[in-house]
């Protein structure tokens, strides 16, 4: 990461030099520094697989997720669907607590986008020759990248040690893993089986639940797999301590990700009377989710957007848990479960 920021600091600084300096060196360097973001991301998008930046860059470490199994009681295992129920067992502390780091994840991701539409602009008013002063793509510029440069030298900050007790992120996913196992240990689902997982390594880019999707994909069927991901559950004393799960994620129209299980849970909380609020994530962190979602997988991870304040830190201590929500959380999740068990018919005809 710090490598990313550093280079990505450097060459947006070229970029408002060469800008002063002649505009077609502006447009190389432009297109320059789109081949090395390209190839950085590619070379990073799967990294639990061996590449030139693993073998070049970083440190290697072994981990281990547990998980189990129960299978569906009327249909074959290999035949009926599968239903994750997943936490991570790692934490870290940071520098920066969650809130701020995501905060500016953000800045610097928009401000990227604000200086790409500058500089389009600059583009279309220096190679259309058109009489329209420079001053809007001049000002423009800077304001962006005065806050990329300094979100980005904020991040340079950002180390990371092991001081967090790590209370919400994730002790309090894993008690609600644990407490819907024990339940669906005596009460299996007639047709789907339903693991358990508490995932390692989340905190080094959802490392465990890529290897776990690698290795036991070919016994999902797409479509009939979901995933329910379980990550700083409740915020005691805050305003918003209750139930937040995340429906949609990424920039502009806020489109619900998961449209069968948005819907079943929003039926199971009615039929409850439990309140789950619905949340958008733009950018910023991610959870175990994100190795279903990129294989188009129904996944929703289950995260209290206050406890952003406190995870990451010393701060995140048991004090923080509130055991009335988790409570609820695993009535309305279970209650989610046994509805989608209920309808693996209509399920698997759409």
């Amino acid at each position: 990461m710090k490598f990313l920021l550093t280079l990505n600091l450097v060459l947006v600084l070229n970029l408002l030099l060469f800008s002063y300096i002649h505009g077609v060196l502006t447009m190389i360097l432009l297109i320059f520094i789109s081949i090395v973001v390209y190839l950085i991301i590619r070379g990073i998008k799967h990294p639990e697989i061996s590449s030139f930046w693993s073998e070049y860059f970083g440190d290697s470490f072994n981990s281990t997720n547990i998980f189990t199994k129960i299978s569906a009681k009327k249909i074959a295992e290999k035949d009926a669907g599968n239903i994750i129920v997943s936490a991570h067992i790692d934490s870290k502390s940071q520098s920066i607590n969650t809130f701020w780091r995501v905060f500016l994840y953000k800045t610097t991701f928009y401000s990227g986008i604000i200086l790409l539409g500058v500089y389009a602009f600059y583009f279309i008013i220096l190679f259309g020759n058109l009489d329209i002063p420079f001053y809007f793509t001049i000002y423009g510029g800077w304001i962006a990248i005065v806050l990329i440069s300094f979100s980005n030298i904020c991040l340079l900050f950002l180390n990371t040690h092991n001081k967090s007790p790590g209370a919400l992120d994730n002790a309090s996913g894993m008690a609600i893993v644990f407490e819907l196992s024990s339940f669906f240990l005596k009460n299996p689902l007639d047709n789907f089986n339903v693991w358990f997982c508490q995932f390692s390594a989340e905190e080094l880019g959802t490392m465990g639940a890529r290897v776990f999707i690698d290795e036991y994909e070919n016994q999902f069927t797409r479509g009939n797999i979901f995933q329910f991901n379980f990550d700083m559950v409740s915020c005691k004393d805050h305003k918003n301590n209750q139930i937040e799960y995340i429906k949609s994620y990424g920039i502009g129209m806020h489109k619900v990700y998961s449209p069968f299980l948005d819907k079943f849970i929003i039926l199971a909380a009615n039929d409850n009377n439990i309140k789950a609020k619905r949340l958008h994530a733009s950018t910023g962190a991610h959870s175990d989710t994100l190795p279903f979602r990129l294989r188009k997988y129904d996944a929703v991870d289950v995260a209290n957007e206050a406890a952003t304040l406190y995870t990451h830190t010393k701060k995140d201590t048991p004090d923080k848990v509130d055991p009335k929500v988790l409570l609820d959380a695993c009535i309305l999740f279970r209650e989610t479960i046994k509805l989608i068990d209920s309808n693996y018919k209509i399920i698997n005809e759409n």
